[in-house]
């Protein structure tokens, strides 16, 4: 399913009609949802224009291949991609242009290289006393205080617009991979959510039409078949295991806010006071899916009967000491604990790295220094550090250093 509208859902041929049915409850229904309504799909994507953008980026890459060759290409490529996490824009985000400005502008850099670039300034002398090249610095050095506040975030976003080395087609394959980052930026924050709106919508509708007799015994058991894979959460111990399935997490706690709603326990009214036995499960349902995120969600509505369920427990590991501890069990301090620790495992930046550029040298060496701010004391990963570095050098075309702080420090 493309988070486009109108909402478009690939279905395959060899399906069966069954298959068919369950796949656009799943996605044309439950994910087109989820999409249109969540509060970080509506801040950070644009159903709109999603599509006319991903066709303009696929003929502009393919324009770059053919004028300046797939290896030149691919090197910007994947030194794009290798700072995804860190190209997005976490906390605010810039003016939307209109639709016709933003179809201009693309028609705009589609032709800028090829009618401003011309082979004959390669080969003019270049002295170190120029007095138009101090110029361009110091309106370069001026564009720089005006345009970009320090310190940033979006490591992408600061080298297309700064980059020293970078030609006109380069710097829009950058914004090119940092607008797919941002597109695709809400999917992580909420793959619970997500995927648990779009199993909770298909197994509704599919177990609906089989109560109105709308389809018969035979295809229910063979949605039922396919559901009960896609939401099957192995024992920790199991080989299988790799984690906390999505899927069965999100349609476990949903299921589990409809019971609340419609059928609560004493434990549910102390729990849930406001949802317990309101009756209205699609309205708690609804408010849930448009306004939370995973952290958020897990935080707000896991509930002690779904820890018991899935028999969740929260275990702590030292490297130095030969035993794990248990932390929290089934108890009114441990389903806490437990929740809070699930939670944390969703939120972003407690595993994405915080890293800002803090200032560049545009007049003098041009070096790029950057900053990484360590949570709970945690470095980053020494070898994939200086692989990251190369790529960001290679944007930069400059040295670039990184300094790793602590939380606590200034």
């Amino acid at each position: 399913v493309i988070n486009a509208n109108p909402c478009i859902n690939f279905l395959m041929e060899e399906n069966t009609i069954t298959m068919q049915t369950l796949v656009m409850a799943h996605a044309a229904f439950g994910h087109n949802h989820f999409f249109k309504n969540n509060y970080l799909f509506r801040q950070w994507t644009d159903a709109e224009a999603i599509l006319d953008y991903l066709n303009f980026s696929k003929r502009y890459i393919s324009r770059c291949e053919e004028e300046f060759g797939l290896d030149a290409v691919e090197h910007i490529i994947d030194a794009a991609h290798s700072l995804m996490n860190q190209g997005v824009f976490r906390y605010a985000r810039p003016p939307r242009l209109s639709d016709e400005a933003m179809r201009q502008r693309l028609r705009k850099r589609l032709d800028y290289d090829q009618e401003t670039f011309n082979d004959l300034w390669r080969t003019l002398p270049t002295g170190s006393g120029d007095s138009a090249e101090e110029d361009d610095e110091d309106d370069e050095d001026f564009d720089f205080q005006k345009d970009i506040k320090l310190p940033e975030e979006n490591l992408l976003y600061f080298i297309e617009k700064k980059s020293p080395i970078l030609r006109p087609w380069q710097r829009e394959i950058v914004r090119i991979v940092r607008n797919i980052a941002q597109y695709f930026y809400p999917q992580k924050q909420t793959k619970v959510m997500n995927e648990g709106c779009a199993t909770f919508v298909h197994h509704y509708i599919m177990t609906e039409l089989h109560e109105r007799g709308l389809i018969n015994d035979g295809s229910y058991l063979e949605f039922i078949h396919s559901h009960s894979s896609v939401v099957l959460q192995p024992a920790f111990d199991d080989p299988r295991y790799s984690g906390l399935n999505p899927y069965a997490l999100g349609f476990a706690m949903m299921s589990d806010i409809k019971r609340i709603a419609t059928e609560p326990t004493p434990e549910d009214r102390v729990w849930f006071p406001e949802i317990a036995g309101c009756g209205d499960w699609r309205g708690v349902l609804k408010n849930a899916w448009a306004n939370y995120r995973d952290e958020s969600f897990i935080l707000q509505f896991l509930s002690p009967h779904i820890m018991r369920e899935l028999r969740l427990f929260a275990i702590h590991d030292e490297s130095e000491e030969p035993h794990y501890e248990v932390r929290a069990i089934h108890d009114e301090t441990g389903y806490r604990r437990v929740r809070e620790n699930l939670a944390s495992m969703y939120d972003l930046g407690q595993h994405e790295p915080n890293i800002q550029v803090v200032r560049a040298d545009l007049k003098g060496s041009r070096t790029l220094y950057l900053r990484h701010t360590r949570h709970r004391g945690i470095p980053l990963d020494s070898k994939t550090e200086q692989q990251v570095v190369r790529h960001i050098e290679r944007l930069w075309g400059y040295e670039v250093q990184i300094e790793s702080v602590d939380a606590e420090e200034k």
